[in-house]
């Protein structure tokens, strides 16, 4: 079994930082790209910064500049650090992963839970 576990949302005003962390416990035998995507009210989720094994990053353009995707392999942890945040920011991020587990061969994507980020004007 695999679980993703994010933490570090909150409020915060705009212009401020907040950091997300994820980290992925279980049955894990590798791990592949990590990534965050956020999904605002009545609007489809995206993906906002995703990391692959080789630590290639890309960013969606509204983030570039602001946003920095990191993974601690070790940790099996992805975390994104976000800057200058905007009231547009706001939205529920989610923690995504390519695994492959131990228990079933071939690689899944799995989500967290998901974290509320609220900026405030």
């Amino acid at each position: 079994q695999v679980q993703l576990v994010e933490s570090g949302g909150g409020l915060v005003q705009a212009g401020g930082s907040l950091r997300l962390t994820c980290t992925a416990s279980g049955s894990i035998f590798s791990i592949n790209a990590m990534g965050w995507y956020r999904q605002a009210p009545g609007q489809q989720r995206e993906l906002v910064a995703r990391i692959t094994s080789g630590n290639s990053t890309n960013y969606v353009d509204s983030v570039k500049g602001r946003f920095t995707i990191a993974r601690d392999n070790a940790k099996n942890s992805v975390y994104l650090q976000m800057n200058s945040l905007k009231p547009e920011d706001t939205a529920v991020y989610y923690c995504n992963a390519v695994i492959r587990p131990l228990s079933r061969y071939g690689s899944f994507g799995y989500w967290g839970q998901g974290t509320q980020v609220t900026v405030s004007s």
